[in-house]
Formats: C-alpha cells, structure tokens, sequence
C-alpha cells in the first residue's frame, strides 16, 4: 500500500513538473518598462536658438530597442502646453488600433497628464520610428528610433554586424512649430527648409574598426524632403527595409524617401582614415546636404577629398534604384517560415481603389486631397466614434474608389473595407512633386512604379513574384505606383501623406477594417485606461 502511494506520489509530481514545463514554454513574451516625460528644451539645431519638443531630456528622444513580441509598457507624461500624441510609425499594432497613437484613433493627452501605451512587437523585426502626429509638433523634434531584433532562435541571412549606427535624417526648419502651423492654418504653405540633420545634429561621427562591418539603420524623419543617402569610399549592402529581410546588393548611393526606413551592412575596407557621409535631398528646387564622418578607430588622417556626388538624373535613375529592392524568398522575417511562402501574385483581388492627391484651395485656402476629398479631423476620434456607435462623426461615403472630376470637399473620411479582403491600390499622383504615402497597421507590397497616368493596361507590369513588403511608398512626379495588401489586421487605420504639410491639411483619410462576427481572435477590447474626448466623454466600456 505505501508503495503503491509512493508511486502515486511520484506519478503526481512528474505530471507537475510537466505541467510547469509547458507553462514555461508557452509563457507570455517579455515585458519592458518605460516612462518618458515630454518637455520644450531649447537648443540649437542649426545654430540659432530654437524650442524643439525633448522626450526625457533628449532630441532626438530615446531609442526603443526590443525584440521581436516584446510587450512595451511605456507611460508618457505630457509636460507641454498642447495636448500630445506619439505614433509608432510600421508598428503594425496587431488588433490594437487602439494604440496607434493618432487623432483617428486616441484622444490626446492633454497637459500635466499621461497615458500608457500598451503595446506588442508582435512578429516584426527591422528599422523603425516614432514621432508627434498632434498640432504640427513634428517640426519640433519628439522623434526616436524604434529598432526591433530577431529573436535568438531565428536565423537571419547575413553574420551579425558588430554594432549597430542609428541614424535619422531628415530636413529641419529654423521657424517655432506653432508659426509654421499658424501659417498653414492661414492658407499658406511651408517655405523651403533650412537646412538637414543626423541626429538632431550638423556634425556628428560613426567609429568603428577597420576591417569589421557595421549595420546602419536609417530612417528619414523629415518634414518634407526626398535625401539620397551615401559614404565616401564604400558600398553598402541593403538587407532589410521596413521588416522585409531583401536580397543583398550592393550601392554607392540611395535615395530614401520622406518615412522611409532601411538597414544596410559596411565594411570598413578602406585605409584607416576619416570619411564623409553625405544626405542631400532630392527632387527638391533647390539642394540642402548634411555631412558626418565615419572614423576608422586607427586613424588619425581626417577626411579629404571631394564629397561622394549625387548620382545623375533624378525621376529614371531614382524609379529603376526602386524596381531593384526584391524580397528575399527563402529568408524568413519575424518568423522562421521562408517569406517566398506567401505567394501574394496568386491571391485575387477583391476590391480595387485609384487614390490620386491634388493641392486644391478650398475657401481661398491651401488644402491637400485625395480623390478631391481633403480630410478634417474630428474631435471624436474615429475608433471611438465607432465602438460607441455614435453619428455625425464620420463619413463612409466621401472617397470615391476612383478619381473624378468634382469640385474639392472637405470631410472626415473613411473608407470601409472588410476582414481578408485582399487590396489593390493604385496610388495617382499628377503633380510635380514626389509624394510619399503610408500606411498603418500593414506592410504591403509595392508591385509597381510607372510615369505618366495608370490604366488597368498596366497590372501585366505589376511584380507579382518578389515584390519589396514596406509601410511607406513613394509616388514620383507625374507617376503612379501600385500596391497589394492583405487586410488580416482588424481596426481603424490611419492613410496619409507622410509629407507632413499635405497630411496637416487634407491628404489622408482612414481605412475602417472590419468583420461583422465580433471576436478577441480579431480585435483587443478597448484598454482599461482608454482615454476619452468629444462625443465618447461619459461613455462606458
């Protein structure tokens, strides 16, 4: 009898352990704890005094670097004197639009107050970024660099750089953000920038040691400007661009457009001395460059010598750089399963959408549209709006499908797409400029560029095996470019121009991803600290 009772006692414990082992196995991601405190600092950009927006003192602001499915837990406090949002720009933010961070999707925070962002890095790895999408406080500073890294057990196809460089570039301006945003809301435009920065910096230096290859993960941060990005003396290998690992190839010089992300690979081969690394825009009347060094650690020659040109031409040499970043098929992602095993090309479309952008005045003011709708915020958000199911806050009627030849509206639009419908879109731009569209809550593959005006006598040139997945596109001049998304994220998301100014006044809208059959297997609940504004003020979860 005791033997038998011993065995039992053995039988329960081994079960036990068991049971413990699984429960570690299948064990929730890991957590990782911020708080950061937004305030106006002044410093001085490009030489002259200037109040930027600091996150914990810092511009740019701190930098998120986590792993793949980590759980961020980030409380921001909002010390300055405007209401305050943060966008985690290509956070894909799975069945969590409630976290995106946008006026479409969350009342802003007002000042002297915080709200936590409660976020997962759910399958993604790559370069990315954040920003303020409040006011126009993106011409102030408050961005960072979000670098997500591939879990320990997932091979990625290339050795490992011994050290990162983050560098974010973009166009800066030397006006306060509330002057430019009070010019704007007057009917004007921006003037040209100022100048560019890396950093938040004019001078900056990159050390590393001969012989070892370094990563640099690039994101452009700016306002308004295309920048073609080079090193003096040396290539770089691009390998991942906004969570797509790409097949490897080499370039002297790359054009990155306004949101855009990428990550490439050098190898100090050179002789140990100091190099120029140039950004200069492009496409743009007149040309602004920034400069930084890359220092080999035993050198003690300072750069010389003729800064690396921009390359020739602009529109074709730019568009056929474009058509040369393919996905790497037997590379995985985030997850182990090889990217070529989503054969996209073969999936049929079930709704086509021509979005073209314009620059109508409306009232005698400057406004931006998309199919001759230019948006307006509302001060109920959109998701909100829609889970209380209150009226009046937006239109699913305004955006056409297609271009028409109408006079420009103003509204607040949305437009309605269901749960795995899979997208094309055709973005139409008939103007003189480059243009820049995002985006959120997706990647999305961009399966063709062309000049002139799209017609369905197109889609044979469309890409439709190894095309590049990314959250931001470029639209050049009198061009068009085409891409194909798969609607398996369920939520209110927010399209819109990454070019700052056109999306401030008009070129945007939402995209309200939707299944009729209500499941947490498509769609979180609204967070316990939502925070509530307009209309949803006194509504209960």
């Amino acid at each position: 009898m005791a033997s038998r009772t011993r065995l039992s006692l053995l039988h329960l414990l081994g079960a036990l352990a068991l049971l413990s082992s699984l429960v570690i196995v299948k064990g929730e991601s890991p957590y990782k704890f911020y708080t950061w405190t937004v305030t106006y600092g002044i410093i001085y950009p490009l030489g002259v005094p200037q109040q930027v927006i600091l996150i914990n003192g810092q511009f740019p602001g701190p930098k998120l670097d986590v792993v793949t499915n980590d759980n961020i837990i980030l409380n921001l406090i909002n010390k300055l004197d405007q209401p305050f949002l943060l966008t985690w720009n290509g956070i894909k933010q799975r069945k969590n639009s409630w976290q995106d961070g946008v006026l479409g999707t969350n009342c802003p925070i007002p000042p002297n107050s915080n709200f936590t962002y409660k976020f997962q890095t759910k399958d993604q790895i790559g370069t990315y970024n954040y920003f303020p999408s409040t006011a126009f406080h993106k011409a102030a500073g408050g961005f960072g660099a979000i670098n997500i890294y591939a879990r320990p057990r997932i091979p990625i196809p290339y050795p490992l750089p011994v050290e990162d460089f983050t560098l974010l570039i973009g166009d800066w301006f030397k006006t306060n953000h509330k002057t430019l945003q009070q010019r704007l809301d007057s009917g004007g435009v921006l003037p040209f920038p100022d100048g560019m920065l890396i950093n938040g910096q004019t001078q900056t230096t990159f050390t590393g040691d001969q012989g070892k290859t370094y990563m640099f993960r690039i994101s452009n941060v700016g306002l308004s400007s295309t920048f073609n990005f080079r090193i003096q003396g040396h290539t770089m290998k691009v390998v991942e661009v906004e969570g797509s690992h790409v097949m490897q190839t080499d370039y002297d010089s790359l054009d990155i457009h306004v949101g855009q992300s990428l990550s490439l690979l050098v190898t100090l081969n050179q002789s140990p001395k100091d190099y120029y690394i140039v950004a200069s825009t492009r496409f743009t009347r007149a040309n602004l460059s920034v400069t930084a060094l890359l220092r080999y650690s035993n050198s003690g020659v300072p750069a010389s010598g003729d800064m690396p040109p921009l390359p020739p031409g602009e529109l074709v040499w730019s568009m056929r750089q474009a058509r040369t970043f393919r996905w790497n098929l037997t590379a995985n992602a985030a997850r182990p399963n090889p990217q070529g095993s989503f054969h996209y090309g073969k999936i049929n479309t079930t709704k086509s959408f021509v979005f073209s952008n314009s620059a109508p005045l409306i009232n005698g003011k400057q406004r931006y549209a998309v199919n001759g709708v230019s948006f307006v915020n509302s001060e109920t958000p959109l998701k909100l709006a829609d889970h209380f199911n209150i009226t009046g806050v937006f239109s699913t009627s305004a955006i056409q499908s297609v271009p028409s030849n109408s006079p420009a509206t103003v509204a607040t639009s949305v437009v309605k797409a269901s749960l795995h419908d899979f997208l094309e879109i055709v973005f139409q731009n008939n103007e003189k400029s480059v243009q820049s569209w995002h985006l959120d809550g997706y990647d999305f593959w961009v399966v063709g560029f062309g000049s002139g005006q799209w017609t369905p006598a197109k889609r044979p040139l469309y890409n439709l095996v190894d095309a590049l997945t990314r959250h931001t596109t470029q639209v050049y001049p009198n061009s068009w470019t085409a891409i194909l998304v798969s609607l398996d994220n369920q939520g209110m998301w927010n399209m819109r121009s990454a070019i700052w100014e056109r999306q401030y006044l008009g070129q945007q809208f939402y995209m309200k991803v939707w299944d009729p059959v209500q499941s947490l297997a498509n769609e979180y609940n609204p967070p316990d600290n939502l925070l509530r504004c307009g209309k949803a003020i006194g509504r209960h979860l």
